[in-house]
């Protein structure tokens, strides 16, 4: 993906699932949500691995185990092995251990996938302050992880013990709604200290890293709901990326996104691996994509024509975009939106 601010969604002549040799899927919103599969995301997920994609799956919830993580695919119909699946956990546990002795004792504020991960590194996971730790790391442990764990974190960290945070996602999507995420627990500790963690999960490099390494991708493709997480990490790998509309993000975020949150790809759901992307062109003193066709007037975005509404949504993402800049698009995109569904 090139540096350069882009403008408008790509096109593709070729199926995605056939331009890139590896898909870097995120899971909630993406895959599944909840829990339960996504519509199309099983029929769609076998249909590239079986056209020769490979499939890797990117997350960066560090609570729960690659082989658990794999076994709960494996269970909705995607059969998964662990080493397909990369968390946070991981990315966050090779960060340390390039900065402490090996075998070296770290304080865990999380679950069991970042003790598996530091054990996997050589490290040894430990529970309290007192147990003289060289590092403290801190991953979301899921609702019911007790509040003295942050005492624990925040006592060993006002020592200058370094302090790592897999994520700082402050949200999570559940099935009953949005809920805190390891970002709102590592605020806890932030506020308590006054201390600012490593943090290793998407968007920043680390979990890029980690997700190559793993995977050995030479054309990657990264697919997300997020534009902070998601589509910044992709950004900031350079590499290419497609946005789903099936977790977090909606039109008006889109429309609204900075050069660094601008997907290369914009499709509704997983399905949209398998087909070619339609181009957006310029056709006057707009964009025109299918049979829609987008401009900035006075204060908003103008929308004309008729057609899929996914190709209307790209050619007013080249329209707020090219009129963004490198900035933010401030264009009131309401009524543009409302004709397409969104």
């Amino acid at each position: 993906m090139s540096r350069s601010v882009r403008t408008r969604p790509e096109g593709s002549g070729q199926a995605l699932s056939e331009a890139y040799d590896t898909a870097l899927l995120d899971l909630d919103g993406v895959v599944y949500a909840g829990g339960d599969a996504i519509a199309y995301a099983v029929e769609s997920l076998a249909t590239a691995r079986a056209g020769g994609m490979r499939l890797a799956y990117v997350t960066n919830n560090a609570l729960r185990t690659p082989d658990a993580v794999a076994g709960h695919l494996t269970e909705l119909g995607i059969p998964t092995g662990a080493d397909e699946v990369i968390t946070s956990a991981q990315a966050v546990a090779r960060l340390i251990s390039e900065q402490v002795p090996a075998g070296a004792r770290v304080l865990v504020i999380g679950g069991e996938g970042l003790r598996v991960a530091l054990r996997e590194r050589g490290l040894e996971p430990v529970e309290s302050a007192d147990d003289e730790p060289a590092a403290v790391v801190q991953g979301f442990g899921g609702p019911d992880l007790p509040w003295g764990r942050f005492a624990e974190a925040s006592y060993a960290v006002a020592r200058g013990v370094p302090w790592f945070a897999s994520n700082t996602d402050l949200t999570i999507p559940s099935g009953r709604g949005i809920a805190p995420g390891n970002g709102a627990a590592v605020e806890v500790v932030r506020i308590a200290t006054g201390a600012e963690p490593q943090v290793a999960g998407k968007p920043l490099p680390p979990m890029h890293r980690e997700t190559i390494l793993r995977t050995g991708a030479e054309r990657p493709l990264v697919v997300g709901d997020r534009l902070d997480t998601d589509i910044e990490g992709a950004f900031n790998g350079e590499v290419d990326s497609l946005l789903v509309l099936t977790g977090v993000t909606d039109g008006a975020q889109l429309l609204a996104a900075p050069p660094q949150h601008r997907p290369t790809y914009v499709d509704g759901d997983l399905r949209g691996m398998l087909t070619g992307q339609p181009e957006v062109v310029v056709d006057g003193g707009g964009f025109r994509c299918g049979g829609w066709t987008a401009s900035a007037g006075a204060g908003s975005l103008e929308l004309a024509g008729e057609g899929e509404a996914l190709d209307g949504l790209r050619a007013l993402c080249a329209a707020a975009w090219t009129a963004a800049g490198e900035g933010t698009c401030e264009l009131d995109g309401g009524k543009a939106l409302a004709r397409l569904g969104w």
